[in-house]
């Protein structure tokens, strides 16, 4: 085992380098003294309403196809093979669902964090709940994404670890508490532009040095890097079709559908027909950025092939062997390392900056505001800007917790799954379910965690009592072949030798693949919260507030005839682009609920007089007044 092996930065690099952080800083002062500057809590959380398709299809590209993407997929790619691309299966569905019912409800309902919808279809305390958990899981998944690329570029480089991780989170919090979302989108869109530029470069250069693309690929089919469809359904597999292409898919919900950071993204554009485009927008670009990962592990392999800088001890972990491989290719070329740091910052920043933006509209918005109904449009916008200052120092202060996580991909994921899959199924509970009700949200949601946190705390602990396993490929051709038998024949017969036995009751639960843990979290909050809200008393869709239920049921049992699909709440339709929360429609369509709450209470109170006069006049009179003013204060939020 040799050394960490240190490059070092020229002058050429620092100089592209510190301009990402120059550019990145102007485009926040320059929203900050343009335009509305930044005066009203709709410009700075929402950036009023007013951005087009375009900008916001690449800021939802940059905010999760980050520092993350950039440093694991290569690797992940040059360890176990193309398996991983795979993942590009889920982005279809994952993109489409939110496209045509998540962003029809939140936009026509005119929200500014996610979280209100929970309070209009549950109550209060669903809402305080559902926003004190995505906090909790964005402070978390910041300090991956802020430590990991600085880690990295430490170990690799020798740059100031601490200099980097400081570098980064004042200079994004500085335009972010200063430009809005404006600045975020418009930042993330020139962070983007680096992203492409940097991973590119380093895939021509490498694949020339390899002596082509053709002579990468040929290098990967001996090395077995390119993966066959695995159809394998075990769900404890790490990588399958199965595990990628349809647990993705919950993943890719937890982002792009309910998330605040892209949620808020979709809510600042002009029109809902923009804001469904952009995720039309996203898709391809999703998969060309997953392509770019892919081949620069494939070009990687070709030049390491199994002697791994990571096998030689010239790095510590999976996640410094990207760096360590730039490093390496442009050691010739001053000023291109640079641009691929810019990259690699480009896309922590945009990541980061999002999170900030989002924790501080969810704090205002459903922590503070409720409570404080007569704060200024003024106070309300310094104080929002000093959320995104606070939440800005909170993400350093939480950035050493990401050293105990692991891969960096695997660790963002495994976030994500743990505490979105239960905010995720707590959205589809109350967006597709009309008689789930506010305690069957809760108990449904508390359910999920605890479920999330202890496989995910089991797993963890599962892997820290065992030995890592040795990866899954091993180099055939490198071995003597006895007879004329084949690579692949004698690669299949060491994967058999080498494999893990099948574990079994809790372990089994404990080695469930990461990239189900959204799945399966926002299954256990829908499968709870329907069994509690039904034994407690399911609530009756003519309650609910317009808006907040997608016919999808009625959608899929459109050929039951109307009678059947009303008793099972499956009628309602999704309202009118013009009925908006405070708007007249709406307020219209809030009295005809309550309206219609108060003459069923009366049709009860007669047929009740009718079968029996005394014992209505002694006990059952009063109660429907209570009933009702129950029924209201609940539901008419």
């Amino acid at each position: 085992m040799g050394e960490v092996v240190q490059m070092h930065f020229t002058t050429p690099d620092y100089v592209i380098f510190a301009l990402l952080l120059v550019a990145s800083t102007c485009i926040g002062l320059f929203y900050a003294l343009s335009g509305g500057r930044q005066r009203t809590t709709q410009e700075f959380l929402l950036a009023d309403r007013s951005m087009s398709c375009l900008p916001v299809s690449l800021s939802l590209l940059a905010t999760f196809q980050s520092a993350v993407a950039i440093l694991g997929a290569p690797s992940e790619i040059y360890t176990y093979g193309t398996q991983y691309w795979f993942l590009g299966v889920s982005y279809f569905l994952g993109l489409l669902i939110p496209a045509h019912i998540f962003i029809p409800v939140f936009y026509r309902l005119r929200l500014t964090s996610a979280y209100e919808y929970l309070e209009l279809r549950f109550n209060k305390t669903v809402r305080i709940m559902g926003t004190v958990t995505f906090i909790f899981q964005m402070v978390i998944y910041m300090g991956v994404v802020l430590y990991a690329p600085a880690l990295a570029l430490n170990a690799v480089t020798g740059f100031d670890l601490w200099g980097a991780v400081l570098a980064m989170g004042l200079v994004c919090t500085l335009y972010t508490t200063l430009g809005g979302l404006k600045a975020v989108i418009w930042t993330d869109v020139f962070q983007t532009i680096v992203m492409f530029a940097g991973q590119l470069a380093v895939i021509v250069v490498g694949a020339h040095q390899a002596g082509g693309m053709g002579e990468v690929w040929r290098k990967a089919m001996n090395g077995s890097r390119i993966a066959s469809l695995d159809l394998n359904p075990d769900p404890t597999e790490r990588h399958t079709f199965w595990t990628l292409g349809v647990g993705g898919v919950f993943l890719m919900l937890a982002l792009y559908g309910v998330n605040q950071a892209q949620v808020q993204r979709y809510l600042s554009s002009r029109t809902e027909r923009e804001a469904i485009m952009s995720c039309y927008v996203v898709f391809p670009c999703q998969q060309v950025v997953l392509c770019l990962g892919c081949l620069m592990g494939l070009v990687m392999f070709a030049r390491y092939g199994e002697d791994s800088p990571l096998d030689k001890g010239y790095v510590k972990t999976n996640d410094q062997m990207v760096l360590y491989f730039v490093m390496d290719v442009f050691k010739d070329l001053p000023g291109l390392p640079g641009l691929f740091v810019a990259c690699l910052f480009s896309g922590a920043l945009s990541t980061i900056s999002s999170a900030f933006n989002s924790l501080a509209t969810v704090t205002m918005e459903d922590l503070i505001k409720p409570y404080c109904p007569g704060m200024t449009e003024a106070k309300a916008t310094l104080l929002s800007k000093g959320l995104a200052l606070a939440y800005g120092l909170v993400c350093l202060a939480m950035a050493y917790i990401a050293s105990l996580m692991g891969s960096v991909l695997q660790a963002a994921f495994s976030i994500f799954g743990m505490v979105g899959g239960p905010l995720l199924g707590l959205f589809c509970l109350g967006m597709f379910f009309p008689w789930a009700n506010s305690i069957g949200a809760i108990v449904g949601l508390v359910a999920g965690l605890v479920m999330a946190f202890w496989i995910g705390i089991g797993n963890f602990i599962s892997r820290m009592a065992v030995p890592t396993p040795l990866p899954p490929f091993i180099n055939a051709t490198a071995m003597p072949v006895p007879g004329n038998m084949t690579t692949a024949v004698m690669t299949t017969i060491m994967d058999s030798i080498t494999s893990k036995p099948k574990p079994r009751g809790l372990q089994a639960l404990y080695s469930l693949s990461y990239l189900w843990y959204s799945a399966h979290n926002s299954t256990t909050v829908v499968i709870v919260g329907l069994i509690v809200s039904l034994l407690t008393g399911p609530s009756k869709e003519k309650y609910l507030t317009p808006g907040t239920v997608y016919p999808v049921l009625g959608n899929l049992l459109f050929f039951l005839p109307e009678r059947y699909r009303e008793k099972l709440c499956c009628v309602t339709p999704l309202p009118h682009k013009s009925i908006a929360v405070g708007t007249q429609p709406y307020r219209m369509a809030q009295k005809e609920r309550n309206g219609l709450a108060q003459m069923e209470e009366e049709e009860k109170t007669e047929e009740r007089g009718m079968d029996d006069r005394e014992e209505d006049e002694v006990r059952a009179t009063p109660q429907p007044s209570c009933r009702l003013a129950h029924t209201v204060q609940e539901t008419a939020l």
